[in-house]
């Protein structure tokens, strides 16, 4: 198989886990959140942000120093394998002992504290599927990771609504990722001893040592990004109550689903732009340009189309009792587009060499969205915890814009506002034309508004000839990589 072809693999699969967790997941969400009520999802909201607060010390960078080196040598899979699990052991037991600890102090009740424990069991489950998943992508055979991602959110699903069906409590919910999580840990051991190699700790102290001098800038990262993406619950939590924090998780893990595009663009785009960082700069420079044009057009209508129709998705969805959350839609709706676009400028810096600027940038953003947590949630509660999100949203995406242009990759101002004029002419089309159907049947308003916005788009000059190129050489090598698919069409 040719690099192209397992690229385009990696790709299908990559984007078809994806989407199905994307569609588990907002069924997860609409079901459980309904179910539980605002007080009861706002305790399983917080036991997922606490433990995953925790969880990022159960690898601290040792995964992606792993993918990394097996992918260079492949004999290497049995040490690296070995070696991390033995240091995982103890660095779970640590995280659990710390998460323990922690909710204990913190006085919390008794239920939420028993959710919060099954929660960090998940959590410390978890942790080795994702080691036994980081060898699967370093040999490239990422099928058999998203395999296990969509039979865990299938799972998961299924689990939620045996649940609802017999009237369980808050806690049977927290069994549900915990039960899931063993589920999934043995289907990855089954792959990797079938397919890869066959797990034995191994104590290696001076591997252990190498190992975690060269894995702490991705710790780092991992450290601050937890942080910056969950501390907003946990300060809810303790200043407002857990009504609070579920009104503004229905609307958090809503819009946060819709990150998967995002993820599974770069999944399929990192290698290769890290391959031309060192081949050739201009072709960096173009995927760049090209990657920060389309994540853009993508998420400027997804705060447009959203904040107009934040009540009816919010009422559709969750129904009357999550009415505050409608607020809290609108403001994080366009966090997410701004997610989007800062997503651009993080993958070019990883693939250049520069992950220790992101951690750095998430470091200060974690730091400021505390502080700004602690002056606005008091008056502000939910909205307050939004705007503190969607203001640290734009001083991340300036610091890594800066930072790109800094290292000789920024994008022409003339540029920045050609796509940005037009984005607004289609955006503000789309807009009055929610507007006029805004009492039409949402589920056909929402795609109907996709269709004109990028019709306007393209008539104006925003999709260019060679964006449809480029789109068009996607579906070529998918039936380059299939002739047998094609053979029997014909």
């Amino acid at each position: 198989m040719s690099n192209v072809q397992r690229i385009a693999r990696n790709t299908a699969v990559l984007l078809i886990s994806n989407i199905a967790s994307f569609v588990t997941g907002f069924f997860f969400t609409m079901y459980v959140a309904r179910y539980l009520g605002a007080q009861g999802y706002g305790i399983l909201s917080f036991a997922l942000a606490f433990t995953a607060i925790f969880g990022v010390l159960t690898d601290i960078g040792l995964q992606t120093l792993m993918i990394r080196e097996i992918a260079r040598d492949k004999a290497l899979a049995q040490k690296y394998l070995g070696n991390i699990a033995a240091l995982k052991i103890l660095l779970c037991i640590v995280t659990f002992g710390l998460i323990a600890l922690t909710i204990n102090l913190m006085d919390y009740p008794w239920e939420t504290i028993k959710v919060v424990y099954l929660i960090g069991l998940s959590v410390v489950f978890s942790a080795f599927s994702s080691m036994f998943y980081g060898v699967f992508r370093a040999h490239q055979r990422m099928e058999f990771e998203a395999v296990g991602q969509v039979l865990g959110s299938v799972l998961t699903l299924a689990g939620a609504l045996y649940a609802i069906s017999h009237d369980f409590s808050v806690a049977s919910f927290a069994w549900i990722y915990f039960i899931v999580s063993l589920i999934t840990l043995g289907y990855s051991i089954f792959i990797s001893i079938w397919k890869f190699a066959i797990p034995r700790i191994k104590f290696d102290l001076e591997f252990w040592k190498d190992a975690l001098k060269q894995a702490w800038p991705f710790a780092l990262a991992a450290v601050f990004g937890s942080l910056y993406y969950c501390i907003d619950s946990i300060m809810l939590s303790t200043m407002k109550g857990d009504a609070a924090v579920g009104w503004y998780n229905a609307a958090y893990r809503l819009i946060s689903i819709l990150s998967f595009v995002p993820t599974a663009y770069f999944g399929a785009v990192f290698p290769i732009t890290s391959t031309f960082h060192i081949t050739s700069k201009e072709f960096l420079r173009f995927t760049h340009e090209k990657s920060f044009k389309y994540l853009l057009i993508l998420g400027v209508p997804i705060g447009v189309g959203t904040t107009i129709l934040a009540n009816k998705i919010i009422m559709l969805i969750f129904g009357m009792e999550y009415y505050p959350s409608i607020i809290v839609l609108q403001i994080l709706a366009w966090w997410m587009a701004v997610i989007f676009v800062t997503s651009v400028f993080g993958n070019l810096l990883q693939s250049a060499n520069r992950q220790i600027m992101v951690a750095w940038v998430l470091a200060i953003g974690a730091i400021l969205k505390v502080l700004l947590n602690l002056i606005l949630i008091p008056g502000r509660s939910y909205t307050g915890a939004s705007i503190a999100t969607l203001a640290t949203g734009f001083i991340v995406l300036a610091l890594l814009f800066i930072w790109s242009s800094r290292i000789g990759y920024g994008i022409p101002i003339r540029n920045l506002i050609r796509i940005f004029i037009r984005i607004s002419i289609a955006s503000a089309a789309m807009c009055l034309f929610i507007i006029y159907l805004k009492s039409f049947y949402i589920l056909a308003l929402i795609p109907l508004s996709a269709l004109l916005y990028f019709t306007v788009l393209y008539i104006i000059g925003g999709i260019e000839k060679d964006d449809v190129l480029l789109l068009r050489s996607v579906f070529v090598m998918q039936k380059a990589i299939n002739p047998d698919e094609n053979k029997d069409k014909s």
